[in-house]
């Protein structure tokens, strides 16, 4: 038995650059009974690297629902697991949603082991806003989805986060332009912690010709962030309720303002805070 207590344990790897690993990670990784890897031969590099020994265990989309019962059973008899899955932090648009929930439901504790995040990389670097994201994981990979999925998004104010395949890269971008507009400011971030690391912040428009004129860009692995639609000053609101939240900024925070402004007026106080940013930032 390993000398950490009874928990599944959810553990961030590097997502290109073995140093990104943290000691808290190398020291659950050796101490729990078992490794859940979304790709036992490609974390075995890992391992190996790190002098780990540890058994592993597949456990991949394909075989998640069947496994977890499996793994639950052997939590349940005292045993400690850890869930990685082939780079970055698990559940991210990687397997293990079932398995979390089902040791939550048997009352199993669930202690996450913090660390590389392609998501995260991309959102702190990409010099778009932070304290509102959406991520979206992957878009679908047909256009017809694509750009109807993308349309529901047209008008969301908040940063998006997309991860995309690099054969599609170019397409998805091409996509955007087409729904979002030509000057929707985007930013591409490839192969983080790589070698080759890149990242671009541009248009639309031009991330699309930069793109398609080097091959070398759709290549690697690929986070999409993607600026939220700035709606115009007042745009769809009652202009008693803008000139109301004007004067009640130049006095107060955004947020106490447009939540003022929403009593006074009856007007959503989410729509008025999204104004107020529109009006702060005219100013």
């Amino acid at each position: 038995m390993s000398n950490l207590k009874t928990s599944l344990y959810i553990v961030a790897t590097p997502i290109g650059n073995l140093g990104d690993i943290s000691q808290r990670a190398i020291s659950t990784l050796q101490s729990v009974d078992l490794i859940a890897a979304e790709d036992t031969r490609h974390s075995s590099k890992l391992l190996q690297h790190l002098a780990i020994e540890t058994p592993c265990v597949a456990f991949h989309e394909h075989n998640e629902r069947d496994k977890t019962a499996w793994l639950i059973k052997r939590l349940l008899e005292g045993e400690s697991i850890a869930l990685i899955s082939d780079a970055g932090t698990p559940l991210l648009s990687d397997p293990g949603y079932h398995l979390v929930k089902a040791a939550h439901e048997h009352g199993i504790p669930v202690v996450p082991i913090p660390g590389a995040s392609a998501l995260l990389a991309a959102l702190v670097g990409a010099g778009l806003p932070t304290d509102r994201f959406i991520f979206e994981g992957f878009l679908p990979s047909k256009k017809v989805a694509r750009t109807k999925y993308l349309s529901r998004l047209e008008k969301e104010t908040a940063t998006l986060v997309f991860y995309e395949a690099p054969h599609r890269i170019l397409d998805c971008l091409q996509d955007m332009l087409e729904v979002f507009g030509p000057e929707r400011e985007a930013v591409l971030a490839r192969e983080l912690s790589k070698t080759f690391e890149t990242i671009r912040r541009a248009s639309l428009a031009d991330l699309v010709e930069w793109v398609a004129s080097d091959s070398n860009q759709q290549r690697g692995e690929i986070v999409l962030v993607v600026a939220g639609h700035k709606p115009l000053t007042g745009e769809g609101l009652d202009p008693d309720a803008e000139r109301i939240l004007a004067v009640l900024l130049k006095h107060l925070p955004v947020k106490q303002a447009a939540g003022i402004a929403a009593e006074i007026t009856g007007e959503k106080k989410n729509r008025l805070y999204e104004v107020a940013l529109t009006l702060n930032d005219s100013d």
